[in-house]
Parts: structure tokens; C-alpha cells; sequence
């Protein structure tokens, strides 16, 4: 699925980059700016051979709001043969990610070009 023009928002930036929708999310994502990202991480991830790429970057705070974010586009993507990657470096949410397992489902990778040269999924 072809995602349309980037959404300008505080939160969300949204840009086709090697046949994957990469979305990357800024500043704090918390309760309010998961709001605001739910409906264009929907979109992205409807088709059943969506490839998406989520670049957590530029994120400063990342609370359980943002962790939802990540396991509701888990599931979309993980229900037909798409792809989902995540892009983080931050030791902070990397620890969150490990402390609740999600690490283990969606493995992250440090760039976004180390995540999309990747050949298929990512290891686990």
C-alpha cells in the first residue's frame, strides 16, 4: 500500500524510502501524541503487505502510549506476509523495549539504513 503526502505534525513525520513507509516519530510520545500517530500508523500498516518502518530517532520520551503504538502495528503487520522494522538507539527505550519483551518480537536496528538493507525480517 502506497501511503499518501506526509502528515505535518509535531509528533509524526511520513516518507517512502526503499519501497517502505517510514514514520517517523518526534519529540515525546506520550498519551496525546499517540493520538495523533494511531490514525496515520493505521493507514500505513492497513494493507496486508504494508512495509513499514518505524524511526524512533528523534524521540526524546517514549512512554506505554508509544510502546501500544508499536505492539498495535506488530499485530496489523504480523497478520499477512508485510514487514515491520523499528529503528532505535536510545538506551532508555531500548531498556523499555527489553524489560517488556517486545525487543524479542521487534527487534530494532540503529539506523535506518542498517534496517532497510536488511534481505527479509529482522533477526531475532
Amino acid at each position: 500500500m502506497r501511503y499518501g503526502p506526509a502528515p505535518l505534525t509535531r509528533h509524526l513525520r511520513v516518507r517512502q524510502d526503499r519501497g517502505h513507509t517510514v514514520l517517523e516519530f518526534r519529540g515525546e510520545i506520550d498519551i496525546a501524541a499517540a493520538a495523533e500517530i494511531a490514525p496515520h500508523l493505521d493507514a500505513a500498516t492497513a494493507g496486508t503487505d504494508a512495509r513499514v518502518v518505524i524511526d524512533l530517532t528523534r524521540v526524546e520520551f517514549f512512554d506505554l502510549s508509544g510502546l501500544r503504538l508499536l505492539y498495535r502495528a506488530r499485530h496489523r503487520v504480523t497478520e499477512g506476509p508485510g514487514r515491520l522494522l523499528l529503528v532505535c538507539a536510545h538506551p532508555l527505550t531500548l531498556r523499555m523495549l527489553r524489560i517488556t519483551g517486545l525487543s524479542r518480537r521487534l527487534p530494532p536496528w540503529p539506523t535506518l539504513d542498517a534496517a532497510l538493507e536488511q534481505p527479509g525480517p529482522a533477526p531475532e
